[in-house]
């Protein structure tokens, strides 16, 4: 006798066909959309509800996949309701503006754009005349004149038609070095715009509102509160055209990559720092330098001048400050009584000190950034476990932290995302690891290169909190992990989404087909969403048949960049992204998700 379909959970199809349609659209518009996709198949009762839940849907995430036009066109081709929309463009053209730029659209988000030009501003200016919020990121391709005053003037044109546009974010992946032409932006930006990020901009052209004879126009952005710039340079007369124009800031983000180490007279200095106290509302600081290059004129009593002036603060971050010291960090930490977040990288002379005797300075401290900070030890990693509300804590690349430090991470009660790339931790700590009762979901242990089978199968052995929290996983660069550790957190990590085995060389086909296997998802864990697997050469040429359907459902980012599985040709990745149209596939060596070079890769 044939069986009838089954639906997940076993209900036959009959008796979903008996429910209500409004009932089942209710039901199906509250699941995530890989979830609303996999239950259309199951009958046509379903598909047709499914198809209702698409077009009522009003809020929507696909950032975390790149979709096809025609993919794009099915999900959204029918929604008229759409408020808000995060969007990973990398593999769409200008043709799907016309599924994704709707008039009801208050929030829009458009990422990793490779093949729109800068008609696309225009576009979106006379569809979308309700956005409140807009984001872009987009590769700007052709000469750097020509192409910037392109955009340039396609964006005046697409900000006449907002009004109401409270948050823009223009953020351009240039193929040459230098800035965006934005010197007559500025004038038409709307009165009601409150948060603004410009990337890349020059100083001079940051200034432009604040000086001669466009300093009136200032006054239509005087109710800025968030300012987010990367430059060529920061400078002092920057700082104080910014900090004196604009009073009402909460939150000033400056980055700056100059193509040269600047000059005194072009360059922050402690007076820099000193300007910021015109801000008196200052909650979050951002200050940083490409690590070619150093804020050699900053030292300690610019620190202390600003930890003077701007006691508020919540949220810090300094990178490239070469010339401060423990005596610098520390007047910022306990000076800021409500400091949340802190965040130094490549930082000469920060030790251990900057953090002794935390307990009474720090207590709202729920976020500690500390990368590339050679001097640190252990002993941070103790002097850090007093801050009991502390959620993030990432030590990447200091490499004297050890096994000792790891045991007093481990009492982090509210501990969530954990980094040690390149410590000097053993299977022993990890070993304390295991028996943390701390909610890991995201741990990296890259470059870890003591790390062995054992201590990743001490750790995840059995229901540990760790074992069935942790949802992202970074195990790259360890050349002494092999299949039998993969073996462990199949069974064990039920949660995970995100793997990175990047150069683990004796990682093969066996850990894939686990990894991958319809059994593993049957006894209830999660999809893998990205898997890393640059530098695998243990896995063999035929490898990505292991990706065929109906192994790894869900996955929507693969790298197999520098693997045997890279054909001569592009046939079979061609293939398999015909049966799988959600699925990226990079041979690039990309980092996971293509963030270092994020247009598509095929």
């Amino acid at each position: 006798m044939e069986k009838k379909p089954h639906v997940d959970g076993g209900a036959p199809a009959e008796l979903v066909e008996r429910l209500p349609q409004a009932l089942l659209v209710d039901i199906l518009s509250r699941l995530d959309l890989y979830s609303l996709c996999s239950a259309a198949p199951v009958c046509r009762t379903l598909n047709s509800s499914a198809s209702q839940a698409l077009s009522s849907i009003s809020s929507l995430d696909l950032s975390g996949f790149s979709p096809t036009v025609q993919i794009l066109s099915r999900i959204l081709g029918g929604n008229n309701a759409i408020q808000s929309l995060a969007l990973d463009c990398s593999r769409l053209d200008y043709t799907s503006i016309n599924d994704f730029a709707k008039e009801p659209l208050i929030e829009l988000s458009l990422l990793k754009c490779s093949e729109f030009s800068s008609s696309i501003f225009a576009a979106i200016g006379e569809r979308c005349p309700n956005l409140r919020q807009f984001s872009l990121d987009m590769a700007l391709h052709g000469k750097r004149k020509d192409a910037s005053i392109a955009v340039n003037n396609a964006i005046i044109q697409m900000l006449r038609g907002f009004s109401q546009l409270e948050s823009l974010s223009l953020k351009f992946q240039l193929q040459y070095p230098g800035t965006v032409y934005f010197d007559s932006f500025w004038l038409a930006l709307p009165k009601s715009i409150k948060a603004l990020i410009l990337q890349p901009v020059s100083n001079r052209q940051a200034r432009i509102p604040m000086s001669g004879n466009t300093q009136n126009a200032a006054l239509n952005y005087v109710g800025l509160r968030s300012l987010s710039l990367v430059l060529d340079v920061i400078t002092d007369e920057l700082i104080l055209s910014l900090t004196s124009n604009l009073p009402n800031l909460t939150e000033l983000c400056l980055e700056d990559n100059p193509p040269e180490q600047p000059t005194l007279l072009e360059d922050l200095t402690n007076n820099g720092l000193q300007f910021l106290s015109f801000c008196h509302n200052l909650i979050r600081l951002y200050l940083t330098r490409d690590k070619q290059w150093t804020f050699q004129r900053v030292n300690d009593m610019g620190m202390l001048l600003l930890a003077e002036g701007c006691r508020k603060l919540e949220s810090v971050r300094f990178g490239g400050f070469s010339k401060v010291t423990d005596a610098g960090y520390a007047s910022v930490i306990h000076s800021c009584k409500n400091l949340k977040r802190f965040e130094v990288t490549h930082a000469l002379f920060l030790s251990d000190l900057t953090f002794h005797d935390l307990a009474n300075s720090a207590s709202s401290l729920a976020e500690v950034r500390l990368m590339s900070c050679n001097l640190l030890t252990s002993d941070t990693a103790v002097s850090l476990s007093s801050c009991r509300r502390l959620g993030v804590l990432d030590l990447s690349v200091c490499r004297s932290i050890a096994d000792s430090g790891l045991v007093s991470i481990s009492e982090l009660q509210n501990l969530t995302t954990l980094n040690l790339e390149g410590a000097d931790i053993t299977d022993a700590g990890l070993s304390a690891l295991g028996n943390t009762s701390s909610p890991i979901s995201s741990l990296c242990l890259r470059g870890c290169k003591r790390i062995t089978d054992n201590g990743i199968c001490q750790m995840f052995h059995g229901s540990t909190t760790i074992s069935s929290n942790i949802s992202t996983l970074d195990l790259g660069y360890l050349p002494r992990v092999t299949d039998r550790a993969i073996k462990v957190i199949s069974e064990s990590c039920k949660r995970i989404t995100r793997l990175c085995l990047r150069s683990c060389f004796f990682i093969t086909a066996t850990s894939i087909t686990r990894l991958g296997s319809a059994d593993r998802f049957a006894n209830g864990a999660s999809v893998i969403r990205m898997l890393d697997l640059t530098h695998c050469n243990g896995i063999s040429a035929d490898g990505l048949r292991l990706f065929d359907r109906p192994y790894f459902r869900g996955l929507h980012w693969l790298g197999i960049g520098s693997t045997r599985m890279v054909p001569r040709g592009n046939g079979r990745i061609v293939e398999l992204l015909a049966e799988r149209p959600g699925l990226q596939i990079c041979k690039d060596n990309c980092e996971m998700g293509c963030k270092n070079e994020w247009q598509y890769h095929s």
